[in-house]
This record gives structure tokens, sequence and C-alpha cells, in this order.
């Protein structure tokens, strides 16, 4: 009997002109599995399928410039190493001449089968760091994407003076909200 009357009555309301229906807010939560998925079957791909295009050639050209050095420290290294082996022995390797002049000494192959394992090692590190770096980026970007990025979405600094104490300035932030 002293209940308050609603003041909102939806029974009778009726609307002017169109409505606008805005399409694209829809989250798809699987997006970014997807896209981390589809990065980690074949490296690009995830970028790809985010319309990122400019990206795939970027992850393609480190991933096989890494892949690269590996292969070739891999060879040099086998090829110091066999050299090294051969000559342990006392058989003639490639770097011995035929009249037994050596060319790059016991010392030297040592010292390059270390520096060129170590590359091959760095190389095939900075591979994996980079796999797992575009698979993380392609996910990421897809949850990005997903998000509001209106033009009224915006940062707007200014300067409110206090009327009671003109005397003395004050320094202070405030943040407000607008939904």
């Amino acid at each position: 009997m002293f209940g308050q009357k609603d003041s909102l009555n939806v029974e009778d309301i009726k609307i002017k002109g169109k409505i606008k229906v805005e399409k694209g807010g829809v989250y798809d939560a699987l997006a970014p599995s997807r896209a981390a998925f589809y990065s980690a079957i074949f490296p690009g791909i995830g970028q790809v399928y985010n319309k990122k295009y400019w990206k795939a050639p970027i992850v393609w050209g480190a991933m096989g410039t890494s892949i690269y050095y590996y292969l070739h420290n891999n060879k040099e290294y086998k090829r110091y190493r066999t050299a090294y082996k051969l000559r342990k022995i006392g058989l003639q390797d490639e770097f011995t001449l035929d009249d037994g002049t050596q060319v790059i000494s016991l010392q030297t192959l040592e010292t390059a089968q270390d520096q060129l394992k170590e590359n091959r090692d760095m190389s095939l590190l900075t591979t994996v760091i980079l796999y797992v770096l575009q698979i993380v980026e392609a996910s990421v970007n897809a949850h990005l994407l997903q998000f509001n990025t209106d033009d009224n979405l915006s940062f707007k600094p200014t300067f409110v003076n206090d009327p009671l104490y003109v005397d003395t300035p004050k320094v202070g932030l405030t943040i407000k909200y607008n939904f």
C-alpha cells in the first residue's frame, strides 16, 4: 500500500526512428587460443589469423635466420671436430697440406670447436625463444584486437583552480571515468 511506484513504465514506450545496433563488440574467447595454436603449428600463421599480415614475414625471417645460423655453425663445428679427431690419431686432415705443413694448429682447432659449439647452441636458444615469443605475440594480439579502441576513449588533462586558496598553488591528480 505504501510501496513506491516504479518511475520507469516500460510497457507504454514507443520508439521513433531507427535503432542503431553496432556490429563487432562480440567477444570471442577462443580467438587467442586459435591464434596461439596456429602459431604453434606453423610460425607466423597466428599473425595471419589475426589479420596482421605484415608480421608474418618478420617471424619467418627471424626464425629462418636463426635456423640458418644454427645449421651453418653445426656444419662448421662438425668439420673442425673431424679435423681435430683425425689429427689426434695421426691422420691427415683438411687443414694439413700434402707436405705435412699444418695450416691450423691443434690449439686453434680446439678453440674453433668451442666457439662454434657455443654459437650453435646460442642459435638454437634464439630459435626456441623466437618460436615461443611469436606464439605469445599472436595470442596477446588476438586478445587486444577484441578491446574497444574507439576515438572517444581519450585522456584530457585539465587545470582546475581552487577559488578558496588563490595564493597557494596546489598540485594534484583526479581521474574521471565516464561510461
